[in-house]
This record gives structure tokens, sequence and C-alpha cells, in this order.
């Protein structure tokens, strides 16, 4: 947008979350009809649901998109994928760089199905080339939904917005019952530990979470005790 344009001026939408979103409130050109946009939604849905269908127990990573390959992150996340995938997973990403990158890399060490859910944006989010199944998402919200359902467990490695958001709609997904037995692992200790720390010293003792709400989350430097946690929850699950 240039300097003098009006912020408040319709637009014609970049993506179609925006497009979905934004038309409401007239900042955004309506581009669709209503049955447009629910025909759409179910194409989204339609696809995963007939891509994933077979895939078999698997673990959904997150990750900064904004993380290049030689950083100690990288490594790391690529090193936890391939372990989790030697206990038989399949690693799910959103399918972009950085460190989704290094968990689909991890699962072709491994020798896994590989699948990434890539997302419409205007920034950022280049498919990387490590995706046995690829998906491009229209939506967000179908895009996460495929990240739950398909998942054993979510493992969260550094990131950012994205990330949190990712993290947070997990965690009130098992604070609610409507996931249960579903480990969210935390993958950098010195990285997440602040966010620990304000968990447990706003929400907790201020009563806006239970206790047991603050142990949903495990946090580790060991792939080793990742595939422990992770494998675990395969039992329960599978019982």
């Amino acid at each position: 947008m240039s300097p003098t344009a009006d912020p408040a001026r319709p637009h014609p939408p970049s993506t179609p979350d925006e497009e979905l979103l934004g038309t409401k409130r007239r900042s955004v050109i309506a581009t669709r009809t209503e049955q447009q946009r629910i025909e759409r939604i179910d194409r989204d849905l339609e696809a995963g649901f007939e891509a994933l269908r077979d895939l078999g127990p698997a673990v959904t990573f997150f990750g900064s998109a904004r993380v290049d390959p030689d950083h100690q992150y990288y490594g790391l996340g690529r090193e936890t994928a391939r372990r989790v995938g030697q206990e038989g997973f399949a690693i799910i990403t959103g399918g972009g760089p950085g460190l989704m990158e290094a968990a689909n890399r991890g699962a072709r060490d491994a020798g896994v199905t590989s699948v990434g859910l890539n997302i419409q944006l205007p920034f950022e989010q280049a498919p990387n080339p490590y995706q046995d199944i690829a998906l491009t998402c229209a939506f967000f919200f179908t895009r996460k939904m495929m990240f739950v359902r398909y998942a054993t467990a979510f493992v969260v490695l550094p990131g950012g917005f994205g990330t949190l958001d990712e993290l947070f709609e997990a965690l009130v997904l098992e604070q609610t019952g409507k996931i249960r037995d579903f480990p969210i692992v935390l993958v950098g200790e010195s990285y997440w530990g602040g966010l620990l720390d304000w968990i447990r010293e706003r929400l907790l003792d201020e009563g806006m979470i239970a206790e047991r709400d603050a142990r949903l989350l495990m946090v580790t430097d060991d792939p080793e005790e990742v595939a422990r946690a992770v494998c675990r929850a395969r039992d329960v699950q599978e019982a």
C-alpha cells in the first residue's frame, strides 16, 4: 500500500482467508458468494480427508519459517522428527521453509511419510521439497483442523505468532476435553522457558488456569524424550 493510500478503502483480497473474513466489514472487495465460500471450505476438507485417510499414526511439528538450515534449531528439529519417525510415526508440518522443512526432512531421513499442509499467504510461505503428501489449504481453520485430526501429538519447535497460535489452540482443545491423551511437547528449553514461567507465575498464580492445565505442556531438548512421550500417547490412544 502506498503512503498516500486510504487504509479504509476496500481492496481486493490477497488470500481466501482475507476474502472470507474481511468482506462483512466492507474493507475487502467481495469476490465470491456465500455459497461459493462454503463450497471452497468443503473442497479444503474433502481434499484433506481423501489425502490423509490412510496415513496411520502421525505427529504434527510446528515451528518458525524464518530459521536457516545452519541454525541449531534446524538441526534439533530435523533430528527430533527423524527420531519420532523411527518409531513409526508419519510427520506432518505446515509445509513451509525453516523448521517445517527441518521436520519434513527428518521424516525423509527416517523413511516415513512426510506431509505438508501448506497455506496460501501473501508472503513467506513457499513449499519445501521434502513432502511426500503436499496439500495447499485455502483457510487457516481447515488447515489447523487437519493438524489435530491426524496427529497423536504436537511437537512445538521455536517459532513466532503462527507457532504460538497453533500451540495455544492445542492447549485449549486439551483443556476443554476436545482432544485427550494428546502430548504437547515444547522443544527448546531456553526458548520456551520464559513462556512457561509466565504461565505458572501469572496464569496459574492468579487463578486463570488450574494446576492440571499448567501440566499440559512438557519441555525438553532431548529427541529421545520426545519419542518416548509420543509412543506413550500412541499406546494409550490405541488401547
